[in-house]
């Protein structure tokens, strides 16, 4: 791993948050395309 010196702990902490936010923002654009796919199968079901 690299050295990161006296700012690891920022350092790591700056790419965790990063990839929280990143897996939270592919998990909501999941949800939203089923719940969105689901409206429309009702929809075209409904005519």
């Amino acid at each position: 791993m690299i050295e990161l010196g006296k700012y690891a702990g920022t350092v790591l902490a700056a790419y965790g948050v990063s990839l929280a936010l990143l897996a939270g923002l592919v998990w909501q654009s999941i949800v939203a395309n089923a719940r969105a796919r689901r409206d429309l199968e009702r929809q075209e079901k409904n005519g």
